[in-house]
């Protein structure tokens, strides 16, 4: 009896562990929700590139966010 109790939480274990992964991704009914403009990362354009500007007369570089290296010649 108690072998069949540990083998049914396995069993049920195994089954929620795998199922878990069973719905990854955004499905197509949900990719007008996340097309939104509040959803995006960057939702003002001029903001950003100000920001982008801000930071790159600070820090000296050129391209800091996506390239390797900075002003200071470390690369």
């Amino acid at each position: 009896m108690r072998r069949l109790i540990s083998q049914v939480v396995v069993l049920s274990t195994l089954v929620i562990a795998i199922s878990g992964c069973s719905s990854m991704g955004v499905e197509p009914w949900e990719r007008d929700v996340l097309a939104r403009d509040e959803m995006q990362l960057v939702t003002d354009p001029i903001e950003a590139a100000t920001d982008d500007h801000i930071y790159f007369s600070k820090e000296a570089s050129s391209g800091g966010r996506g390239f390797g290296g900075g002003g200071c010649g470390c690369n």
